[in-house]
C-alpha cells in the first residue's frame, strides 16, 4: 500500500500555516546593541560570502558586512542580505516528529525518535540486506559533518548506497577535472580574474546566481578585458559582454569543439605547452577537424562569424580565464562538454601562470569542500576512489576498521531512486536533501518516496520530501554549529556557531553520532567538538589529490582562509595551481581528451517541438526550502515564470501573464508567461526553485550523464499550450496550496 505524504491540513494543524517572515506586526527584536557580532560566512552558493551576523538574546537578529575578508570585501547578493532571517523562523522544526496515521506528524522525544530509527534501520537490513538501507545527504553541511556523513554511512549503516545533492550539481565538472588534470578543483584564486585580457564565462548566470562574483569580472573589464558570454540567454553579464553567443541549449561542446578547430587551422596554440606539458592532443584535434564553421553555425544556432570572433578572441590573448557553471553540466554528456572547454584552456597554454586560469564555479553553500570528503557513493576522504585498495587500504586504517569491511561503490542520487521504484531499497535516511523538488522526473521521486517501507530525515525546515517521512529529526543550520567550508576558489575557510540550536532540535553532527552510538560503533565517533571531527580529516586527506593536512583551524583564523593541497603545517597553502607545470596525473601532463559531438538525449520533434532549460533567479536558492520562507526573497520572484520570446508567443497566442501549459514526455505544468527578448526563440526557459505543481523538474529529462551520472535538467523537449486564462494576483499562492505537496 502506497505510503502517501502527510497532508497539508494534517501540518497545519501540528506546524501552523506556512509563514514568510517576517510578517506584517511582527515583533523586532532590538538589534541596536547586539550581545555579540561574529565573523562567518554566508550559506548560500559556493561563494561563501564573509558576513558578520549579530546575535542577541541567542538569536540571530541581523547582520553586518564584512569588510576585511578578501573574496567579497563585503559586498553580498540579495540572498546573502536575507539569509540571518531563516534563523528564528516559524516554521523551524523544534523536536522530533513522527507520522501517525489520521493525525499526520506528531512531536515526540529523541529517545523514542532514535529508537524508532535504530529498529528500522535494523529490520530492513536483516530482512533485506545492507545495502537495502540508503543514505542521502546534501553539501550545505560542513567539511566535518560531510566527512562524518561519509564514514556514518560506511561504518555505522554498513551500506554502498551514499550519495548527495551535489550529484545535481558539480559531478561533471569534477569528473572533467579529473580527467584533465587529475585533480578537482579551479586552477587559481579569482584574484587572478582582475588581469585577464579575456575572460569567457559559459554556462554561467553569474549576475543572477553568484552576484558578488560579477563584481571580480567587472574589475576585470574596469582593466581593459574582453569578455565573452555563452549561454542561450541574454542574461545579466552578456548585455554588457563584448561577445555574446546565444547557443542552441544541448550545443556547448559543439561550439567550443568549433572555436578549437579555428584555433587549430590558425594556429592560435601554444605548441611548447602542449608538446612538453600535455598529452592527447592529437586526439583531440582528430576529434573536431569537421567542426567547421559552417557545421558549428547549423548545429549551435550561433552565427559563424561570432564564433570565429569568440576564438579569435581567445586565441591571441595574452592572459585569460574560463569559468563555467551548471549551464554546461547539467546534460548527459556534461563530462564531456567540461572536457571541451579544457581543451581550450590548454591548447592555449594559459594556466598555471598569473592572471590565466580555469575555474568552476560552485552552485551549493560546501559544494567543492563536500564533494572531496567522502559523501559520494564512489568516494572516500581525500577525494580518493572508493574502488582503488590502496585508498581503502589508507581510510580503512584511519577509521579503525578491516579493509574488507567497507563497503564499495554504491548507487548515485537518481539511481537510488530508481532501485527504491525496482523494490530494491526499502529505507532511506536524508540529511539536507529535497530530492521531491531538486531530481528530474520527480513525479517517479514521489512514486519511490511513497514505496519507501521506512523513511526519515534529518533538516531543519519541513520540506517538501519531508512530508513523506516516518520519522523527522530536527537538525541544524549552518550558523548553529562550529566547521568549515571551502569556498569555489578552493579556500578553507571557518564557520562559526553563533546561537544554538532552538527549543529541543539538536546539531546535527550530535543526531548522526549517536544514532552511530546506538548501531553500536560509537567508539568511533567519539568527537568531543567539530575541531576534533576536522583534525580526523586532515589525517584521512593526507597525500591525497584534496590534501588538507596542514590546515588548521588556527591557521585558517590567522590567515582569513587557507587554499587547499596545503601538505603540512609549515605549507602556506595553493592559492594557484601547477606553476611547476607538474599536474596531479601518473605522467604529471594535462590531458586533452576527444570530445566527438553528440546531440542531447530528447530533441525537439513535431509533437514536441520546443526546447526547455532551467537554471536560476537571484531571490532564490536551490529547492526553495530557505529563500522561499523569507518574505522579501519571495517578493521579488513569487512563483517561476516561464520565459519565452515574442516571436513564440506571438506564434501561440500568448500574452504576458497567460497561464501557459508546458507538456514534456515525463509530466505537465501550468506557469504564467514573461515574454522577453532575451530567450531564444526556439527555447523557453523556466526556473527550478519551487515544488508541487510549480515544479520544472517534473518536466526535466532524467536521463544521466555515464560518467558523472548528473541528470539532463538543461536540455529536453516541450510544447505549449495557452489555456486562455490570465493568472489572478493570488495565482502563487493558490499554487502553494492547490496540491498536497507544499503548504
Amino acid at each position: 500500500m502506497a505510503k502517501l505524504p502527510v497532508s497539508a491540513d494534517e501540518i497545519i494543524k501540528v506546524f501552523g500555516p506556512h509563514k514568510h517572515y517576517p510578517e506584517k506586526g511582527a515583533v523586532r527584536v532590538n538589534i541596536q546593541n547586539p550581545d555579540e557580532i561574529v565573523k562567518t560566512h554566508c550559506c548560500f552558493c559556493g561563494l561563501q560570502c564573509g558576513i558578520k551576523l549579530k546575535k542577541k538574546n541567542n538569536k540571530v537578529v541581523g547582520f553586518e558586512p564584512w569588510k576585511e575578508f578578501p573574496f567579497n570585501e563585503g559586498r553580498l547578493c540579495p540572498k546573502g542580505v536575507q539569509r540571518y532571517m531563516q534563523d528564528n523562523h516559524p516554521d523551524r522544526l523544534l523536536s522530533p516528529y513522527k507520522r501517525v496515521e489520521g493525525k499526520g506528524f506528531v512531536p515526540i522525544e529523541w529517545d523514542e525518535a532514535y529508537d524508532a530509527v535504530i529498529k528500522e534501520i535494523r529490520r530492513i537490513q536483516d530482512t533485506y540486506g545492507k545495502n537495502a538501507f540508503a543514505m542521502l545527504s546534501g553539501v550545505s553541511l560542513s567539511n566535518e559533518k560531510s566527512y562524518m556523513v561519509g564514514k556514518f554511512a560506511r561504518v555505522a549503516l554498513k551500506t554502498a548506497n551514499l550519495d548527495y545533492n551535489g550529484r545535481l550539481c558539480m559531478v561533471s565538472a569534477g569528473a572533467g577535472n579529473k580527467k584533465s588534470f587529475g585533480m578537482d578543483r579551479s586552477s587559481n584564486s579569482w584574484a587572478d580574474l582582475a588581469h585577464a585580457e579575456v575572460i569567457i564565462v559559459t554556462g554561467a548566470n553569474v549576475s543572477e546566481c553568484f552576484p558578488v562574483l560579477t563584481y571580480k569580472i567587472w574589475e576585470a573589464r574596469d582593466n581593459g578585458a574582453k569578455v565573452i558570454v555563452i549561454d542561450p540567454r541574454e542574461i545579466p553579464l552578456a548585455r554588457t559582454a563584448d561577445l555574446h553567443l546565444p547557443l542552441r541549449p544541448g550545443t556547448d561542446s559543439a561550439l567550443t569543439n568549433t572555436m578549437l578547430k579555428v584555433m587549430i587551422d590558425n594556429d592560435w596554440l601554444d605548441h611548447d605547452f602542449i608538446d612538453n606539458h600535455t598529452s592527447g592532443f592529437e586526439e583531440a584535434a582528430e576529434a573536431v577537424k569537421e567542426c567547421t564553421l559552417e557545421w558549428g553555425e547549423k548545429v549551435t544556432g550561433v552565427p559563424a562569424d561570432l564564433i570565429y570572433k569568440a576564438a579569435e578572441m581567445w586565441g591571441k590573448a595574452k592572459t585569460s580565464f574560463l569559468m563555467h557553471a551548471r549551464g554546461i553540466e547539467h546534460h548527459s554528456k556534461g563530462v564531456m562538454n567540461v572536457c571541451s572547454c579544457i581543451n581550450l584552456v590548454l591548447a592555449t597554454g594559459r594556466i598555471g601562470k598569473p592572471y590565466c586560469g580555469y575555474g568552476t564555479i560552485t552552485g551549493q553553500g560546501n559544494g567543492q569542500g563536500g564533494r572531496e570528503h567522502g559523501h559520494k557513493c564512489d568516494q572516500l576522504p581525500g577525494n580518493r576512489d572508493i574502488e582503488n585498495p590502496e585508498h581503502r587500504k589508507f581510510v580503512a586504517d584511519v577509521w579503525g576498521i578491516k579493509e574488507e569491511d567497507l563497503p564499495g561503490k554504491g548507487l548515485s542520487a537518481y539511481e537510488i531512486i530508481e532501485a527504491i521504484n525496482r523494490g530494491e531499497i526499502k529505507g532511506l535516511l536524508s540529511i539536507c536533501f529535497n530530492p521531491l523538488v531538486s531530481l528530474p522526473n520527480n513525479n517517479n521521486v514521489r512514486e519511490a518516496l511513497e514505496k519507501l517501507e521506512f523513511y526519515a530525515g534529518i533538516d531543519f525546515f519541513l520540506s517538501e520530501t519531508l512530508r513523506h517521512a516516518d520519522i523527522i529529526l530536527a537538525g541544524s543550520l549552518q550558523e548553529e554549529e562550529e566547521g568549515t567550508t571551502t569556498s569555489a576558489e578552493g579556500r578553507v575557510i571557518r564557520i562559526h556557531a553563533v546561537v544554538d540550536p532552538p527549543g529541543k532540535a539538536k546539531k546535527d553532527s550530535e543526531i548522526l553520532m549517536e544514532l552511530a552510538r546506538r548501531l553500536g560503533e560509537g567508539d568511533k565517533f567519539n568527537y568531543a567538538n567539530s575541531e576534533e571531527t576536522f583534525n580526523e580529516l586532515r589525517v584521512a586527506s593526507r597525500g591525497s589529490a584534496a590534501d588538507y593536512y596542514g590546515i588548521s583551524y588556527e591557521r585558517i583564523e590567522k590567515n582569513l582562509g587557507v587554499f587547499w593541497p596545503c601538505p603540512s603545517e609549515d605549507h602556506p597553502g595553493t592559492p594557484r595551481l601547477w606553476e611547476d607545470k607538474k599536474f596531479n596525473t601518473p605522467d604529471k601532463r594535462a590531458h586533452f581528451n576527444p570530445t566527438p559531438y553528440r546531440n542531447p538525449m530528447e530533441m525537439p520533434d513535431e509533437e514536441y517541438p520546443v526546447i526547455l532549460t532551467t537554471g536560476r533567479v537571484v531571490s532564490q536558492y536551490l529547492s526553495g526550502s530557505q529563500t522561499r520562507r523569507i518574505g522579501k526573497l519571495v517578493d521579488l520572484y513569487p512563483e517561476p515564470l516561464l520565459e519565452l520570446h515574442p516571436k513564440m508567443a506571438s506564434q501561440y497566442g500568448i500574452q504576458q501573464n497567460d497561464l501557459v501549459k508546458v507538456s514534456t514526455r515525463r509530466g505537465t505544468g501550468l506557469f504564467p508567461a514573461n515574454i522577453v527578448e532575451t530567450i531564444r526563440e526556439d527555447t523557453v526557459f523556466l526556473p527550478y526553485h519551487w515544488g508541487g505543481v510549480n515544479s520544472a523538474n517534473q518536466l526535466t529529462n532524467d536521463a544521466l550523464d555515464p560518467v558523472s551520472k548528473i541528470p539532463e535538467f538543461k536540455a529536453c523537449a516541450c510544447k505549449l499550450e495557452n489555456t486562455g486564462r490570465q493568472k489572478s494576483k493570488d495565482s502563487a499562492e493558490l499554487a502553494i496550496l492547490s496540491r498536497d505537496i507544499q503548504y
